[in-house]
């Protein structure tokens, strides 16, 4: 309904698709996807639709009002797509294998194992979304890509011994990949810079640098300089507290050698 909101309201201005592109300073294919429905109107967008189509704040409202039920949430489309296009992204989890990196039986005990339980349509939804998001691990010229992964993580058997064993010889693949650094945070260490939780370092394609922190239930995008700095400050912490690629390599191996 947004999404024929903003293109009657742009049909009533007489502007194209391309002309309200370029007013609003967004790709022609986002005004085209947010006309049909395929991509959530983010709030600052609605805001410069409203001044350029001269309506009284209503794309704003609609923005945020959005209802979160089986639809992805703004920080979450804004994450997806700058991801896509990434040219560096630097990834620490304490609890998981990163989205990046799982294998689809991996995935799909993921989300099986979310509360309240979400059926089997919507798990297999999902896995299938996580698992197109990897298609940037294939481009011609991928991103710099560096994961550092608690222990704990790949000790855990979600899915049954089969399914970790198919993770741990996957991220054993990946580390052998020329554009993915893959460190693992050892247990037992007596003090590191992951104690706050995971997140997520992002450089675009301008060479804006974001960042992104997930939680129990709230999930934040950090646009702030200073913030994402200190992010990038606990990340380099984090690589020298971690084992090094070699080392991993072989604690990778001897889980396999154990599982």
């Amino acid at each position: 309904m947004v999404g024929a909101q903003v293109a009657a309201a742009r049909t009533a201005t007489g502007m194209t698709q391309r002309t309200l592109a370029e007013a609003v300073h967004v790709d022609v294919e986002t005004v085209a996807s947010i006309e049909q429905g395929r991509r959530a109107l983010m709030p600052d967008v609605a805001e410069r639709m409203d001044r350029v189509l001269d309506l009284p704040g209503l794309l704003t409202v609609a923005a945020n009002e959005m209802p979160m039920v089986d639809v992805i949430p703004p920080w979450a489309e804004e994450y997806f797509a700058n991801e896509a296009e990434a040219i560096a992204l630097s990834w620490y989890d304490a609890l998981l294998v990163p989205g990046l990196l799982q294998t689809e039986q991996y995935a799909r005990a993921v989300f099986s194992c979310r509360v309240p339980y979400m059926g089997e349509e919507k798990i297999e939804l999902q896995t299938a979304r996580r698992l197109k998001r990897q298609d940037i691990l294939y481009r011609t010229v991928p991103p710099t890509l560096g994961f550092i992964i608690a222990e704990a993580a790949l000790c855990d058997r979600l899915g049954g011994d089969d399914v970790r064993r198919g993770q741990l010889r996957h991220l054993r693949e990946c580390a052998d990949r020329p554009a993915i650094s893959l460190q693992v945070l050892p247990l037992g260490l007596t003090a590191h810079a992951g104690l706050t939780g995971s997140f997520i370092l992002l450089e675009t394609s301008d060479h804006q640098r974001l960042a992104y922190s997930e939680n129990q239930r709230v999930s934040i995008a950090v646009h702030d300089a200073n913030e994402v700095s200190i992010l990038g400050q606990k990340y380099a912490m984090l690589r020298s507290q971690a084992l090094n690629v070699a080392d991993t390599k072989n604690l990778l191996e001897r889980l396999l050698g154990e599982s």
